[in-house]
């Protein structure tokens, strides 16, 4: 059998460095001269960027301020959601303390329907409330 040959092409671009036969010796390679050059575009860039990246920044946030305020309210109101529910599962385990917020819950229905929903002028009255609470919240004047 026959093992196949290499075959072995120099060019003149690359240089193979020659191996050291002698023990504990390392031949060093030097690097060439256009990667470095290379890398210092590359910083300048990267340093211009930086440079530049409070002023972007701050045009971004001034273009997009309303959405970017109402996209981080209803992260803060989905988080506050989880944390609500959390704490009330946590309390929920706690024994006797799961019945006692139901009663508590049916009580005050049954105080909310005695007060407001029982009698006609008590329903005007809670629907005038209502209506003012509104008037407030979206800033109408009545």
């Amino acid at each position: 059998m026959q093992e196949p040959e290499s075959i072995g092409t120099k060019s003149s671009e690359t240089q193979i460095p020659e191996i050291n036969n002698q023990a504990g010796t390392i031949t060093k390679l030097q690097p060439p001269m256009q990667s470095q050059e290379q890398w210092l575009k590359y910083g300048e860039l990267a340093s211009s960027f930086l440079g530049a990246m409070p002023e972007y920044v701050g045009t971004f946030f001034g273009k997009y301020k309303q959405p970017l305020v109402s996209v981080a309210l209803i992260i803060g109101a989905v988080v506050a959601v989880k944390v609500v529910l959390a704490i009330l599962g946590a309390l929920n385990d706690i024994p006797l303390v799961a019945p006692t917020f139901e009663l508590i819950g049916i009580g005050y229905s049954a105080w909310f329907v005695y007060r407001y929903l029982l009698n006609a002028s008590r329903r005007q009255e809670l629907s005038s409330e209502i209506n003012t609470l509104k008037a407030q919240v979206m800033g109408e004047d009545k």
